[in-house]
């Protein structure tokens, strides 16, 4: 069956998220290491994020919040009130940067005018809608879903509440595990697009990925391309 509806995730695949948050994250190891130069504060913090995943879900609030636990937890209590405003700030500053869109996207989806677009992402609903509204984007897509994670489940419950077959679907992102296993899973199609840096929490094995229903491009301009042969 022809594919009549293409998915598209936000961050990293339409518009630059991870790298900001990788420079934040060196920010706060040189903040840290002024007070414990020894601490491994990257795998600290993923720690801490990947505890608090159930109770904060994805975003720059939830990094904030595991930003400053992390904080605490590794100065045992004793940073000052002055570094936990800093990193406060930062994360305001993340919140309120403008978006900006990776080459070539407004292009590639102006080239996919014969299907029509979802905008499928995860994450902090507030902070999604901001980035979405400032991309310039917003009309080019007839949906939006911001789901608080990527699964068979929400992603089945999307096509289910749209009338989408999954045969007539395939999703297109940056992550294997949010926009790939998941989709396949379902019985639909995926599109993974690798972006310059990936939260090590998206990676999947080689060896764990579906043999097929999906492919692997290296840039979005080759989208509409493959969509015509699928």
């Amino acid at each position: 069956m022809a594919i009549t509806v293409v998915g598209l995730d936000g961050d990293d695949t339409l518009w630059h998220n991870e790298t900001r948050f990788h420079v934040t994250q060196e920010n706060l190891r040189e903040l840290l290491h002024r007070h414990v130069p020894d601490a491994d504060v990257h795998g600290h913090l993923f720690e801490v994020e990947m505890r608090n995943l159930g109770t904060y879900g994805y975003g720059v609030k939830s990094f904030t919040l595991s930003m400053i636990e992390t904080a605490i937890e590794l100065t045992k209590g004793r940073i000052p009130a002055a570094d936990l405003e800093v990193i406060l700030g930062w994360g305001k500053r993340m919140l309120m940067e403008p978006t900006e869109l990776l080459d070539g996207v407004e292009d590639a989806l102006h080239e996919l005018g014969r299907y029509d677009l979802l905008l499928i992402t995860k994450g902090d609903l507030f902070d999604q809608e901001g980035k979405l509204a400032r991309s310039g984007l917003a009309d080019l897509f007839m949906g939006v879903e911001i789901l608080s994670e990527k699964n068979t489940t929400s992603y089945r419950r999307v096509l289910e509440h749209r009338g989408i077959k999954p045969e007539e679907f395939v999703m297109v992102g940056n992550s294997l595990r949010s926009d790939v296993v998941p989709v396949v899973e379902l019985g639909a199609r995926a599109v993974h697009i690798p972006y310059e840096v990936t939260w090590h929490h998206e990676h999947v094995p080689e060896e764990s990925l579906p043999k097929g229903g999906w492919h692997r491009l290296e840039k979005i301009s080759e989208l509409s391309g493959l969509l015509t042969k699928l």
